[in-house]
């Protein structure tokens, strides 16, 4: 599949499915989508919840072959885009750096800040530069619409907060764990940028709903976190989230009305990006 799909793979909203949350669609279209970064994570699969059309990509993989310093976040986003996308979903697992999020709380973030290194993070990196404006890294459209839906679903949705996001794949010392604490940030994930960034640099909306595995390790006494911790606190309440998913999608609007769209308006991009 190159630039643009037929209508029968065509979708308006994309969901990357993060750690646990491997198959999100019932009886879906599968589709290979070919893009200027290389192959996505794993082929899109295209489908139907409360009728609005929806592309579904697992952000490691469907076997969890991707760890987050090596995911193809440009791949990913870009072939979402190409089938039509325009608003994105981006669950994903995150340690807590304050105590007042245990395991099993929801986020939705409304800031980011990146630790990592050495990442792709923008299309435009030839030709000229393009400057987005990233002050509000995520859609205050899709925050609404996620803290509403979860609040509806007997969540206690923790409304804002901030992501750092660091480089992994190993989990953070207890000093770093403490520093991040101490700047007053909410949580801790490795696959929240570049996500972010290349949506925005796509004019896309996008939204992290943020499910907390554990407390971060210089927060607590013990060992420290561990991936099966992770794994297993996040596959616990995967279907509880896989529903909460399923409500976001049909109340997100059918006709954008926030600035995202307009991320890119005034900009001479060096590429063409895909309708």
């Amino acid at each position: 599949m190159t630039a643009e799909a037929p209508s029968s793979t065509r979708a308006e909203i994309g969901v990357i499915g993060g750690t646990g949350l491997y198959s999100f669609l019932v009886d879906p279209t599968e589709v290979a989508v070919e893009t200027p970064y290389g192959e996505p994570s794993d082929r899109l699969v295209v489908g139907e919840i409360g009728g609005r059309r929806v592309a579904f990509v697992p952000r490691h993989g469907h076997d969890h072959r991707h760890p987050p310093h090596q995911v193809n976040y440009r791949a990913n986003l870009w072939a979402l885009r190409s089938l039509g996308v325009r608003q994105v979903l981006g669950p994903c697992a995150v340690g807590s750096l304050q105590p007042r999020f245990g395991p099993g709380s929801l986020v939705v973030p409304d800031q980011l800040v990146d630790r990592t290194i050495g990442r792709a993070q923008t299309f435009y990196d030839a030709g000229g530069p393009v400057h987005v404006s990233f002050a509000d890294p995520y859609c205050h459209v899709g925050r609404s619409a996620a803290v509403r839906a979860a609040s509806d679903g007997g969540w206690e949705p923790v409304d804002g907060g901030t992501m750092v996001v660091i480089e992994g794949p190993r989990f953070s010392t207890r000093a770093e764990s403490q520093w991040y604490a101490a700047q007053g940030w909410s949580l801790v994930n490795m696959t929240g940028h570049p996500e972010a960034v290349l949506a925005r640099e796509l004019a896309l909306c996008y939204t992290s709903i943020a499910l907390v595995t554990d407390v971060d390790a210089g927060l607590v006494e013990g060992d420290g976190v561990s991936q099966d911790e992770v794994f297993a606190t996040f596959a616990s309440h995967v279907d509880r989230l896989r529903d909460l998913l399923y409500a976001i999608v049909p109340s997100l609007p059918t006709e954008r009305t926030c600035p995202c769209g307009h991320a890119l308006d005034g900009v001479e991009l060096p590429i063409e990006l895909p309708e």
